[in-house]
Order: C-alpha cells, then sequence, then structure tokens
C-alpha cells in the first residue's frame, strides 16, 4: 500500500463475533465496497468470541460511507463494532522499539505490575500480548506475556534492562527484555 497522503483520513474499527472469518471477510469486502484501504488488522481469539481491530483509510466521503455502513452490518451479522475517527500516528524517528517476554506462575497482578513499571520508566507500550495456559508437569497455571514497548531517546538501555531484570526476579518473573526484530517472511 502506498503512503498515505496528508488528506486521507483514518478510521479505527474494533469489531467482537464468534465466527472469525466471518468477521474478517464482511468488514474487509465492506472497507474495499467503500474504496477504503485497511492500514493495518489484528485478529485474536478470546473464549468463544474473536476480536477483530482494524484501521482503514480513505478520503472523506469513502470513510463516511464505511462508517455509516457498519450499525447495519454489526446487526445484520451480530457483531459488537465500535469505531472511532483517528489522526495518522505519529513518527517516532528518535524512539527504540523492544520486546521484553515473560514467562511466570499466573498471578492476577503481574500485568498490572509490569505496565507499571514501564509507566514508572517513561516507556511507551505499543503491544501487548497475553495468554495463561496449564503446565504439563504441574497442572498450575502460567502466564506469557509479550510487551512491545518503545522506549524515549536518550534511554539509557544497559541502565533500563538491569532494572527490568531485577523488576522481574523480585517478582519471581522469568523474563527478557532485548530490542524488536521484524518478522522475515
Amino acid at each position: 500500500m502506498s503512503t498515505p497522503s496528508a488528506r486521507e483520513q483514518f478510521l479505527v474499527i474494533s469489531a467482537l463475533g464468534p465466527n472469525p472469518m466471518e468477521l474478517t471477510n464482511v468488514l474487509c469486502r465492506a472497507s474495499l465496497e467503500s474504496r477504503c484501504s485497511i492500514v493495518s488488522t489484528r485478529l485474536s481469539r478470546h473464549g468463544e468470541f474473536s476480536a477483530l481491530v482494524l484501521q482503514v483509510t480513505g478520503s472523506w466521503d469513502a470513510l463516511a460511507r464505511f462508517e455509516s455502513g457498519l450499525p447495519g452490518l454489526g446487526k445484520k451479522h451480530e457483531f459488537n463494532i465500535s469505531f472511532s475517527r483517528s489522526a495518522t500516528g505519529d513518527s517516532r524517528p528518535q524512539s527504540l522499539p523492544y520486546v521484553a517476554y515473560v514467562s511466570a506462575v499466573y498471578r492476577p497482578d503481574i500485568l498490572n505490575e509490569l505496565c507499571q513499571f514501564f509507566a514508572d520508566h517513561k516507556v511507551e507500550l505499543d503491544a501487548m500480548t497475553c495468554d495463561t495456559y496449564l503446565a504439563p508437569q504441574t497442572g498450575g497455571t502460567m502466564l506469557n506475556a509479550t510487551l512491545t514497548v518503545i522506549l524515549p531517546p536518550g534511554t539509557q538501555i544497559s541502565w533500563l534492562r538491569d532494572q527490568f531484570l531485577d523488576f522481574a526476579d523480585a517478582l519471581n518473573l522469568d523474563a527478557l527484555i532485548e530490542p524488536w526484530r521484524p518478522q522475515a517472511n
């Protein structure tokens, strides 16, 4: 896809439904029919539901057409849909993306503690995934979390890494933080 022009506008859509293929197909087709382009999308399953988040771009009239059709699509296909207009994301040329991996015995406070650690260090959260599973040996509930964070310019990376590892040790978390690397296809 080409780089969006200054005149293009964006719409962020959040949809929840039981069938991930139908959810994706219906919203992608509606975007195309409205002459909008998908900029980014994320799909994940949560219990019996799937959550789809789309960012679409287009001219003001194309987005208005798409927006006006979303409530009807939601009703027709029994999706929960919400949407908001958005500006293009700010570019962060001086910022450094890092990924923190955490594995631990599940406790309800772990995600809050991780987010608080990064907030206290003025580190921006860019993406997060978290899953729980039963450990094969013990049957206990385990947590795996991956947080993509953006370090502000001027951050002393070695100092932050040491702080993060000390924090993880104090909470008995198996953790690692390393530079983000693009996924090879």
